[in-house]
């Protein structure tokens, strides 16, 4: 049964997941840690921090890891976990695959009409919104500690943060050359 809902909830966050992965991260993490608690908030993390470093893009990643984890977590053998990954990517995928079957030969005809073009004026703004609330989501204890807990971990991970912002944004340091930075700034100064 949790292979059918596997594929419903990730088919939702297919259909539903405008801005790409990152903009379906609060939407995966939702459903997966809060709605069927398929994964721990830690867990749920790390198969963030894992999408990230895997190649491909980070809404697939994490749906194939997200799956494989909720599958082993019910208790399943490693070859059902695999399947459930699977499952789990497939959803994700199906809804866009069909949409744009359906609406190529059309949105060619139609793109420059008013209505077309406000569509797409309002869909800016939530992509925008899904985007700020990914990185809210990560934003959390497991990612940064708390000032009370550990307050040197707590201002490295804000430092970091902040100059990795800085550095991407304004000084338009390549995005690749800054995460490097970062991890290596990470690894000595947190341990």
């Amino acid at each position: 049964m949790i292979f059918l809902y596997l594929f419903i909830t990730f088919f939702e966050i297919g259909l539903f997941g405008f801005g790409g992965g990152y903009g379906m991260l609060s939407l995966i993490q939702h459903e997966t840690v809060e709605h069927w608690h398929w994964l721990s908030s830690s867990e749920f993390t790390d198969i963030v921090a894992i999408s990230q470093m895997t190649p491909g893009p980070i809404g697939i990643n994490s749906a194939t890891y997200c799956g494989y984890t909720a599958v082993s977590n019910a208790g399943y053998s490693s070859s059902m976990a695999v399947f459930g990954s699977a499952v789990a990517t497939f959803a994700l995928v199906l809804p866009s695959l069909i949409l744009m079957i359906l609406i190529s030969k059309m949105f060619l005809k139609y793109m420059k009409t008013h209505a077309v073009q406000s569509v797409f004026n309002g869909l800016r703004p939530a992509v925008v919104g899904l985007l700020g609330a990914a990185t809210l989501l990560l934003m959390t204890p497991e990612n940064f500690s708390l000032p009370t807990v550990n307050p040197w971990q707590f201002f490295i991970s804000c430092g970091l943060f902040a100059a990795t912002f800085y550095g991407t944004y304004f000084l338009k340091i390549n995005p690749i050359r800054m995460t490097i930075y970062a991890a290596l700034a990470g690894l000595v100064l947190l341990y």
